[in-house]
């Protein structure tokens, strides 16, 4: 019989140094792990030209519906100076009731909850009338192109139905049950290029410069207040996140200025009305200037919203009762695989605190991982019931 301990689980997923795209080995262990459980697993890589090759992992116990899935990423972001952390950021080290490591908060831990979760669920109820299954990506903290978004077409193709998802992304600001998740901003990026005419800064009549274009739409841009958000959703925000001239001399106009950006969007958008609106403001500066530009974009996934329904508010009582907070529903943070999977199942986030995502020492309160495991048992018990 097996006995799986979550903060155990979560030490050894952290040991292993899964930065994106590179998998380290994160995906095989995990799927042993399932496997001594009784679940049917399927290593899923994908790859393209323009891409590295990713792997992934489906699995299910149970061939009955309803079907409930747990996903999640075991890729995590690099740790920056090693020298800046108290401990090596892939030793998964405790100290003073917490575990440090890349992915304790995002979010190896809420893997290692899960399958906690399922193995004690399993012990009271090994003829539950349903099934359970795991959704597990080496790229979401990555362009997510060969990651769940690929995988969500494979499950399509095998007319795999999932009835509803939790996905384990940390979502409480400072405590555990602050939070639940049940929808997302979308995400649009951008890349702007002003091309004018090269020449001698001292003769500036001669010569278009493209910085002084490049400056009105930016400003243009920031000027033009997209919405001012809903009862579910903040309202809608582009921010500049690079500008860039390849110009070294000083007495030189160049002859491109570049600048990126990217916007956090609700429900009153869409990423192809927001292009046709940042596109127009652009080929009108443009005109104006006699400048010639070139636009691109990489969608990241329209803003959606899960209404509330009988899971959602079950688990809600459920993360109530065991954290003594009542959470509130949200919409708010960056972007998540949700976006992706809500296309074939209704889902909810809820996982550890984010306070630390990312950051120097991340690190995750062990009393919470108990918590979670707890809460996710329930949610299998009451979800079977």
């Amino acid at each position: 019989m097996s006995n799986i301990n979550e903060l155990k689980l979560a030490q050894d997923l952290i040991r292993f140094p899964s930065v994106t795209p590179k998998d380290a080995g994160a995906i095989k262990f995990l799927k042993k792990k399932l496997k001594v459980l009784g679940f049917r697993t399927t290593i899923l890589e994908f790859k393209d030209k323009k891409s590295k090759p990713i792997k992934n992992l489906y699995a299910r116990l149970g061939n009955k519906s309803p079907n409930i899935c747990y996903a999640g990423h075991t890729d995590v972001v690099p740790p920056g100076n090693i020298n800046d952390w108290t401990v090596d950021p892939f030793k998964a080290v405790v100290k003073k009731k917490y575990l440090i490591g890349r992915g304790a908060n995002d979010m190896k831990s809420s893997i290692a909850c899960f399958v906690a979760a399922v193995d004690k669920f399993l012990k009271g109820n090994h003829k539950f009338d349903g099934s359970i299954s795991f959704l597990i990506t080496g790229d979401e903290e990555g362009y997510a192109i060969n990651g769940t978004k690929k995988v969500v077409e494979y499950l399509k193709r095998k007319r795999e139905k999932i009835d509803f998802c939790i996905i384990g992304e940390p979502t409480n600001p400072n405590k555990l049950g602050e939070m639940i998740k049940i929808g997302r901003r979308g995400s649009l990026s951008g890349k702007i290029e002003i091309l004018g005419i090269q020449g001698h800064v001292a003769y500036p009549q001669l010569l278009n410069n493209p910085i002084n274009t490049l400056i009105n739409i930016c400003k243009k841009l920031k000027e033009k207040k997209l919405d001012n958000g809903n009862k579910n959703f903040q309202p809608s925000n582009l921010e500049f996140t690079r500008v860039f001239v390849k110009n070294k001399a000083h007495n030189v106009i160049p002859a491109k200025a570049e600048a990126q950006f990217n916007i956090r969007y609700n429900n009153l958008h869409t990423s192809n009305s927001l292009k046709k609106k940042i596109n127009l403001v652009i080929k009108n500066l443009c005109k104006k200037n006699k400048c010639r530009y070139k636009v691109s974009y990489l969608e990241n996934g329209d803003s959606f919203l899960t209404k509330p329904n009988k899971t959602i508010l079950m688990a809600r009582k459920i993360i109530k009762r065991i954290t003594n907070i009542n959470p509130k529903f949200s919409t708010t943070g960056g972007t998540s695989d949700a976006r992706f999977i809500k296309k074939i199942s209704p889902c909810l986030e809820f996982g550890l605190v984010n306070k630390t995502m990312h950051k120097i020492d991340e690190c995750v309160s062990i009393s919470d991982l108990k918590r979670l495991k707890d809460i996710y048992k329930n949610i299998l018990i009451e979800y079977f019931k």
